[in-house]
């Protein structure tokens, strides 16, 4: 659950900080209030895409914080644990944009990736957009929803699993049967390469290892003078480092008998003597150990030139030689044993063929009864919504396929799912992308959003103005539906319509504040109940707001916790 969001220098907002509690929870305000601008700063700490725009003007950078409870998330919980980002029941989100547009993102305090970010935000937030019907007319995108209705997320995975297995086993049988027909003279080559190979002899590591000690040697005479020169400034001369400073050690030891005050000053120049003493030890060793071997150097350039050789010949680089002789060696041994791996893949395939069309049967099933489940509900839903005798229907069809060569087959099952709908008695049905109103195709789709979304496995749920283009009782009803949501979830609304509003647990009122002198800001504040009643009756319209719209509004919100207190 999202317990609070925190903004500075974002868009128009300059410093904010709201807290969030359970159950539904709208947010109201006028048109270009900054409603928006709170969810695309929430977008943001979600793993959004981020530019110069998004930064307040005069700001250098940007940062949203959002901390969630995951003390129920076992999902979010596992995966922060998988990632060493585990903090407890507590789970902070945050992003920090510079002015050249660049981000940094955290979570729980360590800087991750933007793709860990969105990882765990699709675990943590759902947000349903005013345009998602757009979204819905894409067969993926239905695929997904039926699935996530049915609530057999795991034997998706499985079926995908098992998919990718049988895929890899599939094209390496395939690999073999088509090296067949060229066994003899591909086994030849493989034979020639793997004992050039062999006669290299490559070590591990071994290219890097010639390469410092190259370095080492071919620069031997520079590093030489270097280090004896060192060697005599810091000790062997009369004049070095060494006696000066000896010198000096001797004269303040002599005086911190008269001042102790001196003491440590004179231990401190007896710690740089050690020092020195242990790097002119180290600079005797380091000479005494340099090769200066011109045969040595020979020998080098002409093994790094040998490794150059092959691995221009198998265009790659140097460090990856060892890599390429590992795949000729087991393709060799695929070839030599051709019969036998032949066989056993074989029935590897069949085994995990069998495995997969197992899960897809067992999936396919599933996804039917949801779909049963899901027509009706949603049929029921576009009656509520104002179409009444429209119709909805969830359609899971087996696409072809050959279980023979594994044609048709997909990570996704052997499932074509696709949204039929129709909106006024008598019409045939027809693909959800084929729906001509648009009108229409918002409610279809805020009726599938409503239904839905109650089986989704996030605990919050934001709804963007997916309300629009409805009122009156209609209204009444998709707020009703929020806040039965909110019963189970935390719900967050963004809308301009009071029957929707007046069902909310909580209320925010979003409004910007500012003048021709002032820079322009965007504030939030939770409304206590007169605060909200009044911004009921201005939603509800009119020049003036008079006692009877706060009688009205006063109304509204009463009649929509009557239930609750039953």
């Amino acid at each position: 659950m999202l317990r609070d969001l925190r903004i500075h220098n974002f868009a128009i907002i300059n410093e904010l900080e709201i807290d969030f509690s359970s159950g539904m929870s709208t947010l109201t305000g006028e048109t270009g209030a900054g409603k928006s601008i709170l969810l695309d700063a929430l977008g943001m700490v979600l793993g959004d895409r981020a530019d110069t725009g998004s930064l307040r003007e005069g700001s250098d950078r940007a940062e949203i914080c959002a901390s969630f409870d995951i003390g129920s998330m076992q999902q979010a919980q596992s995966w922060l644990h998988e990632q060493a980002l585990d903090s407890g029941e507590e789970c902070i989100l945050r992003r920090v944009i510079n002015q050249d547009g660049r981000s940094k993102a955290f979570i729980n305090g360590s800087s991750v990736t933007l793709q860990s970010m969105r990882t765990l935000a699709e675990m943590l937030v759902t947000i349903h957009g005013q345009h998602e019907h757009q979204a819905l007319l894409k067969r993926d995108v239905q695929r997904q929803r039926l699935d996530d209705y049915g609530g057999k997320i795991t034997l998706c995975d499985q079926t995908a699993a098992q998919f990718a297995a049988w895929h890899k086993a599939h094209e390496r049988l395939q690999h073999l049967l088509d090296a067949e027909q060229n066994r003899s003279e591909r086994s030849d080559l493989l034979r020639f390469q793997v004992n050039e190979f062999a006669q290299l002899n490559l070590q591990e590591n071994e290219w890097q290892d010639l390469q410092e000690e190259h370095q080492r040697l071919a620069h031997a005479s520079k590093l030489l003078h270097t280090a004896n020169e060192g060697l005599t400034t810091l000790y062997d001369d009369d004049q070095s480092v060494y006696s000066v400073l000896s010198h000096q050690y001797q004269a303040l030891l002599q005086a911190s008998s008269l001042d102790q005050k001196l003491s440590e000053t004179s231990d401190t120049l007896n710690n740089a003597l050690i020092n020195i003493d242990e790097v002119a030890g180290q600079l005797r060793s380091y000479v005494s150990e340099l090769n200066l071997d011109p045969n040595r150097l020979e020998w080098l350039e002409e093994r790094m030139g040998s490794i150059h050789d092959l691995s221009r010949k198998h265009h790659c680089e140097p460090d990856q030689l060892i890599a390429v002789a590992a795949n000729l060696n087991e393709e060799l041994s695929d070839l030599e044993h051709a019969d036998e791996r032949l066989s056993s893949l074989a029935g590897q395939c069949q085994q995990l063929r069998d495995g997969y069309l197992e899960k897809c049967a067992a999936l396919t099933a599933h996804r039917q009864i949801a779909a049963k489940k899901l027509s009706e509900q949603v049929s029921k839903a576009m009656h509520t919504l104002g179409m009444a005798g429209g119709q909805f229907q969830a359609k899971v069809t087996a696409k072809p396929f050959n279980p023979q060569t594994g044609e048709g087959f997909s990570v996704n099952g052997l499932d074509q799912i696709e949204f039929l709908v129709t909106a006024n008695p008598g019409q045939s049905l027809r693909p959800l992308a084929k729906v001509a109103s648009g009108g229409e195709l918002s409610r279809i789709s805020l009726a599938i959003q409503m239904i839905t979304a109650g089986n989704e496995p996030i605990p919050t749920l934001i709804f963007d103005e997916v309300d629009a283009g409805v009122g009156g009782n209609i209204a009444e009803i998709v707020g009703l539906h929020l806040r039965q949501l909110g019963s189970q979830r935390q719900v967050l609304c963004v809308t301009h319509l009071p029957q929707v509003a007046a069902q909310a647990h909580h209320h925010f009122r979003v409004s910007k504040s500012g003048g021709d002198d002032q820079a322009t800001a965007t504030q939030v504040r939770s409304l206590h109940p007169t605060e909200r009643v009044n911004e009921i009756a201005r939603m509800l319209g009119g020049i003036e707001i008079t006692d009877t719209t706060r009688e009205h509004a006063a109304e509204m919100i009463d009649r929509a916790a009557r239930p609750e207190t039953a």
